[in-house]
């Protein structure tokens, strides 16, 4: 419990209305120019940029132990698809009134990992890796970087462990990774994680502790212990800087797909895109990189579950990371496991006070419609954490607040020109049994 919560008032609308598990709809009062506040951040321009040629350096690596990156040379990236059908579907039936073109960000299908978390997931594994072969002299930086697949470099990383906290799609990204390197790979699951995560990591050797409490007491735990070995690495999703790198560098990879169909984003042309969001370093990182690049031009909005707001509590109270959920009596349960986190990112909350468009919060059995709709519509599986992201697209043109933030914004009469990013989080590693099951799942 955190010392201030008495002084949280649940007399206010939007607060009575998050611990009433109600969805609500969000504009941040605290949004400035981005130009005012690029200065006060630990990363910057140059960061995102030395994470992709990190990246390109370990292209190599990635295509000789993950072959399904061949066709892309070692980079892990995901298409831009324009979905026309699931628009119509979401003007029809949800009345969105949506104007502008729509795509989805199939990080669903990002390879290795099937998720978002293998941006940054992976990538701060690759950073160890490489730091710790160059201190040993196994590498330095102009080689190939393949050899550290080698059977020499993976006896060297053996003795080594890598350890990270997870509801399941982080610990994939990480546990996939350090296992091609040969790290001794520790995963603390909390109580939300699927089984079938947790078996895939097991199944590739990697070793899961389980906990019947929520995601951050795994982390807490996994922490502890990590930091009790000196030969041991904790990845810490709620205040990695290299994650948070990783994760900006999707933004350089949109840039080019959107130049690939020639699409310009600028003033007259607004960009809105909308992120699922669970710790919040994810979804800060990708924002952050989409701000360095289109400015003031793009418009970044996250979704959560109504029982695990974590973020939105943290900004809308001002006490960042201090409050969880459990503070105001959620539970921070969610069918959407990838979301089911109670406690924000340190960093995702100073980075996004200042940044972040606005968030609203979802229901979990909206999540299964509008998972059922994409699959109807455009034959299209993500998993239903992925589908909050459609709530909030589903307000950008209807609720008054998003109205009022666009009339603000000066895009009233623009819309028509925008482009809606629907950034998909996660599901191409789901088996097909679970699939079925969440297309049978009707929750209340």
């Amino acid at each position: 419990m955190i010392s201030e919560k008495n002084s949280i008032d649940l007399n206010n609308p939007l607060l009575s209305d998050i611990a009433g598990a109600k969805e609500v709809v969000w504009i941040n009062p605290s949004k400035v120019p981005f130009e005012d506040v690029k200065e006060t951040f630990e990363s910057g321009m140059e960061d995102i940029l030395a994470a992709d040629e990190r990246l390109k350096r370990f292209a190599p690596f990635i295509m000789k132990c993950f072959p399904e990156t061949g066709q892309s040379g070692g980079i892990i990236e995901s298409a831009l698809t324009e979905i026309d059908t699931m628009k119509a579907v979401l003007n029809k039936k949800y009345d969105c009134n949506l104007s502008g073109r729509l795509f989805l960000k199939e990080d669903n299908n990002l390879a290795v990992a099937g998720s978002v978390k293998a941006r940054g997931g992976i990538y701060e594994v690759l950073a160890h890796a490489q730091d710790l072969a160059l201190k040993a002299g196994i590498i330095n930086e102009d080689d190939d970087y393949s050899k550290l697949a080698l059977p020499g470099a993976r006896s060297f990383f053996s003795g080594y462990t890598i350890q990270a906290g997870s509801t399941g799609n982080l610990g994939i990204s990480i546990g996939l990774a350090g296992a091609a390197f040969g790290f001794k790979t520790i995963i603390h699951m909390s109580s939300d994680a699927r089984q079938w995560k947790k078996d895939l990591l097991k199944g590739n050797g990697v070793i899961v502790k389980e906990y019947d409490s929520d995601y951050s007491k795994a982390v807490e735990n996994g922490r502890a212990l990590s930091d009790s070995d000196p030969l041991s690495y904790f990845v810490d999703d709620e205040k990695s800087k290299l994650l948070f790198d990783g994760y900006s560098v999707a933004a350089l990879r949109l840039e080019k797909q959107l130049n690939g169909l020639k699409i310009n984003i600028d003033k007259n042309h607004p960009l809105f895109v909308y992120i699922p969001c669970g710790v919040g370093g994810a979804p800060a990182g990708i924002s952050f990189g989409l701000k360095h690049i289109f400015k003031d031009n793009v418009h970044c909005f996250f979704a959560e579950p109504t029982q695990a707001p974590c973020l939105l509590l943290s900004l809308a109270t001002g006490l960042g990371n201090k409050i969880c959920v459990q503070d105001i009596k959620l539970t921070g349960q969610t069918l959407a496991d990838g979301l089911a986190v109670g406690r924000s990112s340190s960093l995702a909350c100073h980075v996004m006070k200042s940044l972040l468009s606005g968030e609203c919060t979802v229901r979990d059995a909206v999540l299964f419609d509008y998972m059922r709709d994409l699959i109807s519509s455009e034959n299209i599986f993500i998993e239903p954490s992925s589908c909050a992201a459609f709530h909030v697209l589903s307000k950008i043109q209807t609720d008054q607040s998003c109205i009022d933030y666009i009339r603000k914004a000066g895009l009233s009469d623009k819309m028509q020109n925008a482009v809606h990013i629907i950034w998909a989080t996660g599901g191409g590693l789901v088996p097909d049994n679970i699939r079925s099951e969440y297309i049978r799942t009707y929750p209340e």
